[in-house]
């Protein structure tokens, strides 16, 4: 491809409105443009990317044996009022009503959609498994679009569906498609964890999310030195076992600490270290108000409470909900006198003599044993800190910064259940088909690459995933000796198969160097005029910065050798 004849609008100056590094990038490097919050126009730059990822993606789902169909992006609200999923998914569906007034949605996933067309064609064992997988648009209206192709509201999403006979089967395809999925990853060119997550929205019972890391990353990545265990900060294990019921031996007693709301502030008001204070965090949902107990210096972790008590609906209370239960504003409750369910961390086991809110505006208590209270349970319901034991092996625990761009889940019958997705087995009993899901966010992909892989030059791109693995640049195009050889070996390393883009620009030399590092092109090959004298061209990678010089005769297969050795 010619630079000259290329649309490739890139910009010198970073977008104010560019947050993080992938969307600068793209914008600078003419990959996107945008044209309403969290939609954005591909341009070719940046659809090359992205079809060089959908192509790993599909070389790799259909030698797992899942085969490629097309959904539809608008959806019937039928099918997803069959799994309650019309009113529990949110404001993040977009909904939308046709000229007769029936009502559909722009698909976020599609595991309704699927499993229609499998309870309409599958009848018999001896038409399972199946995987099927599609490419597809979707759309969440997301209350905050951000960072371009990271937290987009219209994105490009592979995701895939297994049907299976039981668990175990299920099971089968659910391994075979996280080994696609590493394989995936791998030929982009990333480095990635595959880490232990929640099931979230789409329900289910067995998870994993891929993370691309990088120090950019939103998400918090657990994981151990000392073997292969790796989870999100969600999902992440803490070991410890229930301490024996311990008495400090004084009854509580009531301390003001006027204006004392953070557990810093109250440790040190009070003067003691955090860790001797508990916190009671009130959290509210569809089946009620609970209260949970942590050590001050730990986090509750929402997500294991709600598994615990089998309430997805639980969130932080608000306010006025923590007032209405304790009698006192937010930063002042605390579990004696309760009458709302309590459960505690296990690390709360082992404590005694501890501070706490007082339920009161202004008051804390001092010198509080758990014989003053009942917990119902105790449990891991605290986020991980660096440092604990790994949860497999006892070795230390480590985090790192990650981006996800895949996840995988074991659905079991939750949708083939609701929408009566059934077979007849070999003896002719009815049962349920067993499902999984899998997800890569396609554009999410590239944008992570970027996050991974760059420097204050610009992009540099893993070769599988760039979108031109050669920038040829002639630094003298009036020169009829610099043309002729540019357009010789050009000529040449198309032929071979080689992704060119071309820089026959009238441009300056600084020009087209400051470009070639912006857009990451994996390697560089150079022809001026004092090389061609010399007869020979300069190659540069861009990952790096390593210099040859090659005879002009030679570059071909330079750049061949670069690009088998990259690969």
């Amino acid at each position: 491809m010619r630079y000259s004849k290329y649309f490739l609008p890139t910009l010198r100056e970073v977008p104010a409105d560019a947050e993080v590094v992938s969307h600068q990038l793209m914008l600078r490097a003419g990959m996107v443009r945008r044209i309403a919050a969290g939609i954005y126009d591909i341009l070719p730059l940046g659809l090359r990317v992205i079809r060089k990822v959908e192509t790993i993606i599909r070389e790799e789902m259909d030698r797992a044996g899942a085969q490629e169909l097309f959904m539809p992006s608008i959806l019937p609200a039928e099918l997803w009022q069959e799994t309650g999923r019309w009113d529990f998914y949110g404001k993040e569906l977009l909904r939308i009503k046709d000229r007769h007034g029936r009502e559909f949605c722009y698909g976020p996933t599609h595991e309704e959609i699927f499993t229609d067309l499998v309870r309409r064609d599958i009848r018999s064992y001896r038409q399972l498994p199946r995987s099927l997988y599609q490419i597809q648009t979707k759309f969440r209206d997301e209350v905050r679009p951000r960072f371009g192709l990271m937290r987009g509201r219209e994105f490009s999403m592979k995701d895939a569906y297994s049907f299976d006979r039981d668990r175990d089967a299920a099971e089968v395809s659910y391994e075979a498609m996280r080994k696609a999925y590493t394989a995936i990853f791998q030929r982009c060119g990333l480095k990635f964890r595959a880490v232990e997550a929640d099931t979230g929205k789409i329900g289910g019972s067995l998870s994993h999310e891929f993370m691309v890391l990088a120090d950019t990353g939103e998400d918090r990545v657990v994981s151990c030195g000392s073997c292969d265990y790796a989870a999100n900060l969600e999902m992440a294990e803490v070991q410890e076992e229930v301490g024996p019921e311990k008495d400090g031996g004084r009854d509580p007693e009531n301390a003001d600490t006027p204006g004392q709301r953070t557990v810093e502030e109250v440790a040190a008001f009070l003067g003691v270290r955090t860790a001797d204070l508990v916190k009671t965090i009130i959290l509210d949902g569809s089946g009620g108000t609970v209260g949970v107990l942590v050590r001050g210096d730990h986090e509750v972790n929402p997500v294991k409470v709600r598994k615990l008590v089998d309430d997805e609906t639980l969130e932080l209370a608000d306010p006025d909900v923590v007032e209405r239960v304790t009698g006192a504003p937010v930063g002042f409750a605390g579990p004696i006198g309760l009458e709302i369910p309590l459960y505690a961390d296990t690390a709360v086991s082992h404590m005694a003599g501890f501070v706490t809110g007082g339920n009161a505006r202004d008051v804390h208590k001092v010198g509080v044993d758990l014989s003053d209270f009942t917990v119902q349970t105790f449990a891991d319901l605290r986020e991980a800190v660096p440092g604990d034991p790994c949860p497999r092996c006892g070795g230390k625990l480590t985090f790192l910064r990650g981006i996800e761009v895949g996840h995988i889940f074991y659905l079991g019958t939750k949708y083939s259940e609701a929408m009566k997705a059934r077979y007849l087995d070999e003896n002719g009993e009815e049962k349920v088909i067993e499902m999984g899901c899998y997800g890569i966010g396609v554009g999410r992909t590239a944008a992570a690459a970027i996050e991974q892989n760059h420097d204050e030059k610009g992009i540099i791109w893993p070769v599988p995933i760039a979108p031109f693995t050669v920038a040829l640049l002639s630094l003298d195009p009036g020169k009829e000796e610099v043309h002729s050889a540019a357009e010789k070996i050009y000529d040449t390393l198309v032929k071979r198969g080689v992704e060119v883009l071309f820089d026959d620009r009238e441009e300056r030399p600084g020009v087209k160097f400051n470009d070639a590092d912006l857009l990451g092109i994996p390697l560089r090959v150079t022809i001026g005029s004092r090389g061609v004298k010399e007869g020979v061209a300069e190659l540069k990678e861009r990952a790096t910065g390593k210099e040859n010089k090659v005879a002009l005769d030679k570059v071909v297969e330079a750049v061949r050798g670069f690009l088998d050795a990259s690969t």
